[in-house]
């Protein structure tokens, strides 16, 4: 989170409260050393009430804008822990408590959470590992006890695998559908060419094998791999399960390769994949020029259509593009659609954890409040 601000060009600083597991200090200033970040800790004294008051007093003196005071993970039944915290807070008298809430025990974190609102005012919500496990789901439902917006989640171990939570990607990506919000934003920022022309033709549910070889060109430029990958429907974990950035790369780079020995009426058709099943002779033509196996070309073509599918639904639901709350920009009957299109695509195990269609229910409403702050 210090590294997320910093980058957007706030004096950001750390302060390691955490006494009570081994190397915890050493583990924080290695990663703050990392990213450039000032910090704060101790070897030597061993009540992390001193170390966090002397931290915040130090930092507030030079001039920080934005001090995080990170404290020992806790259980429900570590009570010293909770009052440790609850004295942390009350001296250092912080502006935001964050729960920081583990998304692979599942629903198991709805007790933790209510010993952590039970002890102090929690005012925003981080859920970490966040990077497909099937128990997300689980842990999400959870956060309603707190009552607090889900402000940032964790998607992986390192220090890019952090992200400010969005209602709509989140939700998109929860359902295998990529984010391809997210995706313009990345263009957008980049200052990437022709990122209007293709928001148009994603607003109006239009997307051609060109447009798919122009996205993949943009992934090149962009980082981390596996993060921008994964906002690509077709291009989630199933996919990039186990393959590390050099491999996702050489993954794309076939793809692309494949594209290449496509015509420009072929690149350009509106009928993507059909026109491939009309004339098979097409996908063998392409195979051989490009060096692959038929059933690679097809493989692509199958997650074309997977893209240009969940294009075309997005174009169609009106409001969907728009900012603010989903809910007031889409017709009820279409969010009412779309919420059954959602429970059909969400993986059993995790639509169970959620508690069925009333958890998702409520999944989604908490979600809303998460994104209007």
């Amino acid at each position: 989170m210090a590294y997320f601000y910093q980058k957007k060009g706030w004096k950001t600083c750390l302060v390691c409260a955490d006494t009570f597991r081994a190397g915890a200090f050493d583990q924080l200033k290695q990663n703050a050393t990392k990213a450039r970040i000032p910090f704060y800790g101790s070897y030597t004294e061993a009540d992390p009430v001193v170390i966090a008051a002397e931290g915040v007093d130090k930092f507030k003196k030079e001039g920080f804008e934005i001090i995080i005071v990170d404290t020992s993970g806790r259980h429900k039944q570590e009570s010293s822990l909770f009052e440790e915290m609850l004295s942390i807070s009350n001296t250092v008298n912080p502006n935001l408590v964050i729960f920081v809430m583990d998304a692979s025990i599942g629903q198991a974190c709805e007790s933790q959470a209510k010993a952590f609102k039970s002890k102090v005012d929690v005012g925003a919500v981080i859920v970490t590992k966040l990077d497909g496990h099937a128990k997300g789901g689980g842990a999400l439902s959870a956060v309603a006890v707190t009552n607090s917006p889900i402000i940032f989640i964790g998607t992986g171990e390192h220090i890019d695998d952090f992200e400010q939570f969005k209602v709509k990607p989140f939700i998109s990506k929860l359902l295998g559908m990529g984010d391809i919000e997210g995706l313009i934003d990345k263009v957008t920022e980049l200052k990437l060419e022709d990122n209007e022309d293709l928001l148009e033709k994603l607003k109006h549910g239009e997307f051609t094998l060109r447009d798919m070889y122009e996205q993949f060109t943009n992934v090149m430029k962009m980082g981390p791999f596996n993060n921008i990958l994964s906002m690509i429907p077709g291009f989630g974990p199933d996919l990039l399960k186990g393959a590390n950035e050099a491999e996702s790369a050489s993954k794309l780079k076939k793809l692309m390769t494949i594209m290449d020995s496509m015509s420009d009426s072929e690149l350009d058709s509106r009928e993507g994949a059909k026109l491939f099943t009309k004339q098979p002779t097409r996908i063998v033509r392409i195979a051989r020029g490009a060096g692959v196996l038929q059933r690679d070309v097809q493989e692509l073509l199958s997650q074309y259509t997977r893209f240009a599918a969940v294009v075309k639904k997005m174009g169609g639901i009106k409001g969907l593009f728009r900012g603010g709350d989903m809910s007031r920009n889409v017709n009820p009957m279409q969010m009412a659609k779309l919420n059954s299109q959602m429970a059909k695509m969400i993986d059993p195990r995790i639509f169970q954890q959620m508690g069925g269609m009333s958890g998702l229910h409520n999944m989604m409403k908490q979600f809303q409040n998460s994104g209007a702050h």
